[in-house]
């Protein structure tokens, strides 16, 4: 499980979101993979190049794979859950870049510079069912992709094919697919941030219990119908900040209202998911803030030159331990 929102800020920056909701312990930590750099793939033996250089969340698992991340141009991109819809192709195709699931981030930040790109480069691309090696099954995934002029768009790969949509809410969860959610937001046209006006019952006034009674009805629960409307709310109505910092600490708060603690999401088998990190990914700036669950404090990595034209990819570790700003 997990959720993805875009933010803009009063200066017109935009900025890609997620938390990366998970069971299994996925490790990741920040990396940086340089410019023209080439990928081993578990889809086609010949593997795939990048042009551009990146910087996300991601592990060397006999070659990396990333899961979100921004690219030097300004285009993000994280990969979500799409349990029970998701249908990748049988086999490869000679005539496209097949692709397994896992590696679908990876091609993107490393050659498009744009999500118009995008819309003309996925006709070339064939996402094959290829098991991940650390998972040892097929991953049902989708997508968000954004750019720096606000773009954004889902990838949803079904039965019925590759569906390349336009997302005007520019907030992203899981199943039900992602025209189902924009349907149901029409169930919560009642939701704003000013309070109810008072309503007559017969000859009795009634008012409401202090503010916030425009958010009665909110769902709070962490299914991923009820975290596609809250943050859906929560995004359209949080107050614009003026500076990169102030963008990433509006999106901290942003992305609390969808964090899950560990134990609260629990299956019958005695796991849990939870919130194991959040991304935040500044197009504009070409810069990854990543927020690890032991360690709320947030490590930033942004694109230098160096990073990008160095010969291998660089990762940075991350704290496991809660870090204070101790004052006495």
């Amino acid at each position: 499980m997990c959720t993805s929102v875009m933010y803009k800020n009063a200066k017109g920056k935009w900025f890609l979101a997620r938390t990366m909701d998970f069971s299994f312990e996925l490790g990741g930590r920040p990396v940086v993979i340089p410019r023209n750099f080439h990928f081993k793939s578990d889809a086609q033996a010949t593997g795939f190049d990048t042009k551009l250089g990146f910087t996300g969340a991601g592990r060397d698992l006999n070659g990396y794979i990333l899961v979100d991340g921004v690219n030097e141009v300004g285009v993000g991109a994280a990969t979500l859950y799409f349990d029970g819809l998701a249908k990748f192709a049988d086999q490869t195709d000679e005539n496209e870049t097949n692709l397994a699931p896992h590696e679908v981030i990876n091609w993107i930040l490393g050659n498009v510079t744009s999500v118009a790109d995008l819309k003309t480069k996925i006709s070339d691309v064939n996402i094959v069912a290829v098991a991940n090696d650390l998972f040892k099954m097929v991953v049902p995934l989708h997508w968000i992709v954004a750019d720096k002029s606000g773009a954004c768009v889902v990838l949803e790969q079904d039965e019925n094919g590759m569906k390349v949509m336009d997302d005007p809410v520019k907030v992203m969860t899981n199943s039900p697919d992602f025209q189902w959610h924009l349907k149901n937001l029409n169930n919560y046209v009642q939701l704003k941030p000013t309070s109810h006006s008072s309503k007559s019952y017969g000859d009795f006034e009634s008012d409401a219990y202090g503010l916030g009674s425009g958010a009665l009805g909110l769902p709070g629960d962490y299914t991923s119908v009820s975290r596609f409307v809250r943050a859906a709310f929560i995004r359209e109505n949080t107050e614009k900040a003026d500076t990169e910092a102030g963008s990433i600490n509006a999106l901290t708060h942003i992305l609390n209202s969808v964090e899950i603690p560990k134990g609260v999401k629990a299956d019958n088998e005695g796991g849990c998911d939870y919130s194991q990190y959040r991304g935040y990914m500044s197009l504009d700036e070409g810069a990854y803030y990543m927020q690890p669950y032991d360690d709320q404090t947030i490590t930033r990595v942004v694109l230098t030159p160096e990073l990008l034209n160095a010969s291998e990819p660089s990762e940075y570790p991350l704290q496991n331990t809660q870090q204070f700003n101790s004052v006495n």
